[in-house]
């Protein structure tokens, strides 16, 4: 009988974007994959079966309890040999399922970033440390991704057994496998000038993301910078209104979602991120690997990435002013920029998906031993 793998996410592009190389793996070894997430559903290749789940992203809504419920019932049916949980709505649901459940499969709980630090108001830092406190029971492996998230895990007892993981791998042959055209015919595609000084950032539009930092700042800066926002989300909207009414529509562009993101890295001068919070961030790294500096909020997983003057530039969250300070350095200074980008870009190889591929796996395995060679070989 073959042993069978469940990975649950919140979103089918979660594990479409971060995780494929883990399902085709196991699948090659002669494993059943199975994923199981909300949202729409997206077709996978390297998946045996794809279940969807009515999560909502409001922990409290009832369909959640549903997606938990049906979820226990399949697990039940599959007798899975491992469960790898994914984003914290889905990690809690998921272990929900899991609780009081005799004979369980093992489960691995990989933290992408918990939404909770200590600047998060208390009653909502709270309410998150209780989930995670009455789920660490079924959680049998704790991954953590930042240092901020490891000590918390270890000060809580967040998992019966908690480990730190430098990410899960960034695929930059995503970036490589582009062949992007010069600088100057990419910004002649979008009719940006060469002595413009262009800031590009790619993230789900999210209170959490905090675009809306980086449009005030711009109100602060030199008509000669222009940001670009990309990605999509429940915030657009407002954003594109922010720059109306802050009348940068002229200098702020709003692509949409980008599949092809190693083809606009040429446009950029500098990489900037607002977020709340991260794990380990993606775009990020990916911009660090290409060799751009990076101005981004000082927050955990940020702050475990760069080191403020030497591989990037730092700020703190939510101050726009800071913000077009730091960005405003870089916009008058090549020296700088060539220098972040060349540490950053050192610093940054060890997180490719080569260095940590192994290091992942090694883990899986440790609560469920599947053999080194694919079928067949």
């Amino acid at each position: 009988m073959k042993k069978k793998i469940l990975f649950t996410a919140s979103t089918y592009s979660h594990i479409r974007n971060f995780h494929l190389p883990y399902l085709e793996y196991y699948q090659e070894r002669g494993w059943e994959v199975h994923v199981a997430c909300g949202g729409t559903v997206q077709e996978l290749s390297c998946a045996d079966r794809v279940i969807r789940l009515p999560l909502k992203k409001s922990m409290g809504a009832p369909d959640n309890f549903r997606a938990s419920k049906l979820l226990r019932s399949i697990i039940r049916q599959e007798n899975y040999s491992l469960i790898t949980t994914h984003t914290s709505l889905a990690a809690f649901f998921t272990r929900l399922a899991l609780l009081g459940m005799k004979n369980r499969p093992p489960l691995v709980n990989v933290v992408h970033g918990y939404l909770f630090d200590d600047d998060t108001p208390f009653l909502k830092q709270q309410l998150l440390l209780t989930a995670e406190r009455i789920t660490a029971s079924c959680t049998d492996l704790l991954l953590t991704m930042n240092d901020w998230d490891y000590q918390t895990a270890l000060q809580y007892r967040l998992g019966k057994q908690i480990e730190s993981i430098p990410g899960i791998g960034v695929d930059f042959t995503r970036i490589r496998q582009y062949s992007p055209p010069s600088r100057q015919a990419a910004r002649k595609k979008l009719g940006v000038s060469e002595d413009s000084f262009v800031l590009f950032y790619a993230a789900e539009f999210s209170s959490r993301k905090s675009q809306e930092v980086l449009i005030r700042a711009m109100k602060k800066l030199p008509p000669h910078i222009l940001l670009i926002l990309a990605g999509d989300g429940a915030q657009l909207e407002s954003c594109r209104a922010l720059a109306e009414s802050l009348e940068l529509t002229d200098r702020i562009s709003f692509p949409g979602y980008i599949h092809n993101i190693g083809a606009w890295y040429p446009l950029a001068d500098a990489a900037v991120s607002a977020s709340r919070s991260e794990g380990l961030p993606f775009n990020i790294m990916e911009a660090m690997y290409v060799g751009i500096p990076v101005v981004a909020s000082s927050v955990k997983g940020h702050t475990d990435l760069i080191a403020d003057g030497q591989t990037g530039l730092l700020y703190p969250y939510g101050d726009s002013s800071a913000c077009a300070e730091q960005i405003l350095r870089l916009a008058k200074s090549p020296d700088l920029c060539r220098s972040l980008g060349t540490q950053g870009k050192a610093s940054v190889l060890q997180y490719s998906l080569e260095q940590v591929f192994p290091t992942v796996l090694d883990q899986y395995a440790s609560l469920s031993p599947l053999p080194v060679e694919p079928v067949g070989v």
